[in-house]
């Protein structure tokens, strides 16, 4: 990847989108655009910025969540809730092609910021609205959290040992997945409005609930309830619709996880352990079976790890070609030759700090050298240089600026 602070040859370059979101869900739905090439500026309060900010890891006052999270994006401050702030925002929305907001449900109505108010300055502009709940339905005003959406989509009940408490991971993985979706939702749109005559397009209102987005993720536990009336439930690191797969430990207290989904790749599994004994078992002969043997499968497969150090079961792993991995920690993850060969990992480029580690550009366009982006930007790091290209003049910036609108 090149070094460059000026993302322009992604597949999104020439798109722009007014980022007025805040914290980890619908930000990373424009830094995900803003990685493909989309230009994207971020709006935050001239009085106080992001809640992002404060999130640990903050590092000698360094805000590193926020400046990995909101990485390529320029900054600029605005008080859209003060009238003046509004209409600026209005004078704005022209030279935009997408708005990202995920304020509750019914805030930017009350800010004046309606739908009908947004087309009106802008018909063709879309709207994400990426809010806990959706922008309909009795739950639609509450607040939300990651760990909300978890609970609530049915995740967090699937997750933690069998005989102990539902679990969250130390991550907000509502708030990525959230992301994601918005992302994916920003594309979508901006792929049918390419393919519509400009004459015939009018912009759209994306309702994404980060709820909806975790539990769209939960494909067949519906249906498995409708016609099997089976509730799935937690079962630690062990999966109960395929087998095995669950982690285990080594001789030398390293875990790995063994995944033998079918028939050929239990068989490479055994072969690694030098137990083909296991093939002939009618307990273990096909994945029904071996799903109703569940732990006395895995605790032959445990036996023999517990045997050996990692790097031998990895060996034997290997010799067989049955897939498995080490557990890694970011600091294992950071060293894995896969990773290093691929530059899983870039250095951002950032004024405060000279560089900041976090995870690449994905995904990758074959034949295509995409940007390494900046870190997300200081609190109105970009002011001059946007109000400029709106041709205000130096008094009413000055203006803006003695009222706290900018």
């Amino acid at each position: 990847m090149s070094h460059s602070a000026e993302p322009s040859l992604g597949p999104l370059r020439g798109v722009r989108i007014l980022d007025l979101a805040t914290v980890v869900a619908a930000p990373l739905a424009g830094t995900l655009c803003a990685d493909m090439g989309a230009e994207v500026i971020k709006v935050e309060l001239p009085q106080g910025g992001d809640a992002l900010r404060t999130l640990a890891p903050v590092w000698n006052g360094h805000e590193l969540f926020w400046k990995v999270a909101n990485r390529g994006k320029q900054g600029i401050t605005l008080d859209v809730r003060q009238a003046a702030g509004r209409d600026l925002l209005l004078r704005m929305l022209p030279q935009f092609d997408v708005l990202i907001e995920n304020f509750r449900t019914g805030t930017m109505d009350a800010w004046g910021l309606d739908m009908a108010t947004l087309h009106a300055h802008n018909p063709n502009l879309i709207v994400l609205r990426l809010t806990g709940f959706g922008q309909t339905g009795p739950y639609a005003k509450r607040p939300g959290f990651a760990r909300v959406f978890e609970a609530m989509s049915g995740l967090t009940h699937l997750t933690g040992e069998a005989d102990g408490p539902p679990q969250h991971m130390n991550y907000p993985l509502g708030d990525a997945i959230a992301g994601l979706f918005g992302a994916f939702s920003i594309s979508t749109a901006l792929a049918e409005r390419a393919r519509t005559p400009p004459a015939q397009y009018t912009g759209c209102e994306i309702d994404l609930a980060a709820t909806e987005a975790l539990f769209r993720l939960l494909d067949p536990l519906a249906a498995e309830m409708q016609f099997m009336n089976v509730v799935r439930q937690r079962s630690g690191s062990r999966a109960t619709y395929t087998a095995p797969s669950n982690v285990f430990e080594t001789a030398d207290g390293q875990w790995i996880t063994i995944v033998g989904t079918g028939n050929p790749i239990f068989e490479r599994i055994c072969k690694a352990m030098n137990r083909s004994d296991l093939l002939t078992d009618p307990r273990f002969i096909n994945n029904l079976e071996r799903t109703r043997h569940l732990m006395e499968l895995d605790q032959e497969i445990a036996n023999w790890c517990k045997q050996h150090p990692i790097a031998f079961v990895m060996q034997q792993l290997d010799s067989q070609e049955a897939p498995y991995s080490r557990v890694n920690s970011i600091a294992q993850a950071a060293q894995d030759p896969h990773f290093m060969a691929r530059q899983a990992l870039i250095d951002l480029p950032d004024a405060d700090l000279g560089s900041v580690k976090a995870p690449c550009i994905v995904p990758r366009f074959a034949g295509r050298d995409l940007p390494v982006p900046h870190t997300g930007p200081h609190r109105g790091e970009h002011n001059e240089k946007f109000y400029a290209s709106l041709n205000l003049s130096e008094i009413e910036l000055a203006q803006l600026r003695s009222q706290k609108i900018i």
